[in-house]
């Protein structure tokens, strides 16, 4: 058999399997790091199969379902790991979700346990306090401490990578979620389209900034399982407060979506000319939200790193990934390649997929069956073209196609126009009911501290000056304070725009 290799590990058959195999490729080595701690690959092996014989004896048993709800922390990815060890069901929520989000997943998922902060309040929220008042079933606390017990109690770790094992949320997007139905297998190979895109090596030190129960967080976990590096864990994250971890521990790479590229760009312009926000930093890395060329270009420019951009979804956690040695055309302007596994169809201009790390489907079966199409590609409501090169480019969703006057306008295009005016921080161009156009196009802005104020005339003379069409210009401009966001990756919601502006 030939030796273990990022390409060779990627073929585990279980998130279990993986964990065993890289611990005793490079047991001493470092996996997570935070606030002082540091948790080597065997050592996660190690306390992730005692924390499962203590879950064993709370009568946790393969396939019972567990909810958990916990921050980026230590303990949170070895609850993770040890749950794969017992073949439970997990179904991992946001800490920011509260009871109406919480008490619909827990019910609809069926959770026979629950993990929450504890004791007492996290970041201001009793979660054991809540837990109680929406009549969640097991609970038990694991910010500080976990179950433990012997190993020996254990039945066989599980053997099949493709039983549903995992359910995740939507964002929040739509005023619902949708429980997302994912196996070890899927995730594993959205974890490794992004390990093997980024160009990532045993000598690079990574960082978790966002919320680790986000399906981002497992990807990046099976990113440094294939390629045996460390990263800094972020329970809470925030600029220039998170600094000295990200220097102290020469992070190589960071990001998480297009809100943290734009954070950490105001970060480095808040510094001398000619200071490194972060020393060792080369990389960027993320996906989530569309990513503005502009935005891109000054990254490069002025962070002096390379920027790749993904695209994914809680449905398809790593569908394309843009690569370091990528063309500045292609990772300014596209969201990368696909891996050998991914099938993308455009279909009416609709991107549509079908592979190993499409989820199996959700919760409630009717929306299985209206998501995926008769040949099994699942309905993304995202447009969009490859290129020549197989790159994807995204122009908008279906919902931000704007029909004005029976003409269609991209939503995406005029914001990636707009983020190259200086007194623009963020933007979202939306479609507002209206009785002689049937819709007119609004442009929500966000402006960065100290901005001039904008007008209207400010905003078309702008948007004409880069030869937009006369028919797209927008009819309403509205300037907030903060454009409304999840608390996973800081998408912009804009529903609750339209239902601001309407």
């Amino acid at each position: 058999m030939p030796p273990d290799t990022p390409h060779t590990l990627d073929a585990s058959t279980t998130l279990w399997e993986l964990v065993e195999r890289r611990a005793r490729l490079t047991p001493g080595r470092p996996v997570l790091l935070q606030g002082g701690r540091t948790l080597t690959f065997a050592g996660l092996r190690d306390r992730a199969e005692r924390t499962a014989a203590g879950l064993w004896r709370m009568g946790v048993r393969p396939g019972t379902v567990v909810g958990w709800q916990l921050p980026t922390r230590i303990e949170t990815v070895v609850l993770c790991v040890a749950l794969a060890r017992l073949g439970a069901v997990q179904t991992p929520l946001i800490p920011f979700y509260r009871d109406r989000e919480v008490g619909f997943a827990l019910r609809a998922s069926g959770a026979a346990f629950f993990a929450v902060p504890g004791p007492g309040p996290w970041r201001g929220f009793d979660h054991g306090a809540m837990a109680w008042r929406i009549g969640a079933r097991g609970v038990f606390e694991a910010y500080r401490s976990l179950p433990d017990d012997d190993p020996a109690v254990l039945p066989a770790p599980p053997a099949s990578g493709t039983d549903v094992r995992w359910v995740y949320w939507t964002s929040g997007t739509t005023s619902d979620p949708k429980g997302v139905l994912h196996t070890d297998r899927s995730l594993l190979a959205g974890g490794a389209c992004l390990a093997h895109a980024l160009r990532l090596s045993g000598d690079d030190v990574g960082s978790i900034a966002f919320p680790f129960a986000h399906v981002g967080g497992l990807d990046y976990l099976v990113m440094l399982l294939l390629y045996g590096f460390p990263a800094v864990l972020f329970e809470t994250f925030a600029l220039p407060g998170a600094l000295a971890e990200y220097r102290g521990h020469g992070v190589t790479t960071a990001g998480g979506s297009t809100a943290f590229y734009s954070i950490f760009l105001a970060a480095q312009r808040a510094l001398p000319p000619g200071r490194k926000l972060i020393p060792t930093l080369r990389l960027l890395a993320g996906g989530g939200a569309p990513r503005p060329p502009e935005l891109y270009h000054a990254v490069v420019r002025e962070m002096g790193c390379r920027l790749a951009h993904g695209y994914g979804m809680t449905e398809a956690p790593m569908i394309t990934m843009g690569s370091p040695d990528d063309t500045d055309e292609n990772l300014a302007t596209t969201e990368g390649r696909p891996p050998a596994g991914m099938e993308i169809r455009i279909v009416d201009g609709e991107v549509r997929l079908r592979g190993e790390a499409v989820c199996r489907g959700y919760l409630d079966p009717a929306q299985t069956a209206a998501a995926f199409d008769a040949d099994g590609f699942l309905r993304t409501g995202d447009l969009g073209h490859l290129t020549g090169s197989g790159h994807l480019v995204l122009t908008g969703r279906r919902k931000d196609v704007i029909i004005r006057k029976g003409e269609n306008i991209s939503a995406r295009e005029i914001e990636d126009l707009l983020h190259r005016h200086p007194a623009v921080r963020d933007v979202a161009v939306i479609g507002l009911p209206d009785a002689a156009r049937g819709e007119l196009v609004c442009a929500v802005v966000e402006q960065p501290d100290g901005a001039a104020g904008l007008t209207l005339e400010d905003v078309t003379a702008h948007l004409r000056a880069q030869g937009l069409s006369v028919h797209k210009l927008p009819e309403r401009l509205e300037v907030v304070d903060a454009l409304p966001r999840n608390d996973t990756l800081r998408k912009v919601l804009k529903y609750r725009l339209r239902e601001r502006f309407s």
